[in-house]
């Protein structure tokens, strides 16, 4: 895959996602989603707030969060807090073409956090969709090694077989499902395990919640 394909395939995911997020109440963008302590809103907020950051600006924003990604990111949630819902809709509408670090790896980087993302709020919501194969199909093996993502820890000595596509991953007893659920169980989402099997599902449930 082109890094011309995945920019257009982040840009599309995002674009997906602002639709979504135009069509929620109030309520909706308060809620919790699958990420820890972040609601609809922080969510977006995360996603947006690297866009604009150039080489110093992102230097800063690692060194405000004491380069501990996690507060790193929590500095871009803070940054955004006093922004309406619309404005942060507005915004993320702006930024729906990958920028700055999410362009990183072609757009790739773009592309896992808006697809793993878009379903922490669809699924915490009870909103499913059917993600496009093609989006999946190029964000499972970038996912699986991407050190933010933090899956190779979850999936070591198991392998991962998705039964909707053609794709599978590792070596080991097997974890086998649709792509979607296989993609968040990866990226530590313990909502998805009831839609895995195999041999390999208990290993990677006790990772997931112990």
């Amino acid at each position: 895959m082109s890094d011309t394909d995945a920019i257009r395939l982040a840009q599309d995911e995002r674009t997906d996602l602002a639709d979504l997020l135009a069509g929620l109440t109030p309520e909706q963008w308060h809620a919790p989603t699958l990420c820890t302590k972040w609601r609809v809103r922080d969510v977006v907020a995360h996603i947006v707030s690297f866009d604009h950051l150039g080489p110093v600006g992102l230097v800063g924003r690692f060194a405000r969060g004491w380069f501990v990604p996690d507060q790193v990111n929590e500095v871009g949630v803070r940054d955004c807090a006093t922004l309406s819902t619309d404005e942060l809709l507005a915004t993320f509408r702006a930024r729906v073409r990958p920028a700055g670090l999410t362009a990183g790896f072609g757009g790739r980087i773009g592309l896992v956090d808006g697809l793993i993302h878009h379903q922490d709020i669809r699924r915490a919501l009870g909103l499913p969709r059917t993600v496009p194969a093609d989006r999946l199909a190029a964000t499972l093996p970038f996912a699986r090694v991407a050190p933010p993502i933090r899956a190779f820890s979850r999936v070591r000595g198991l392998r991962l077989v998705a039964t909707d596509l053609d794709w599978s991953s590792g070596s080991g007893p097997t974890v086998e499902g649709p792509a979607e659920p296989l993609l968040m169980a990866m990226a530590g989402r313990a909502h998805a395990l009831d839609e895995l099997s195999g041999p390999g599902r208990a290993t990677l449930t006790e990772r997931l919640i112990g």
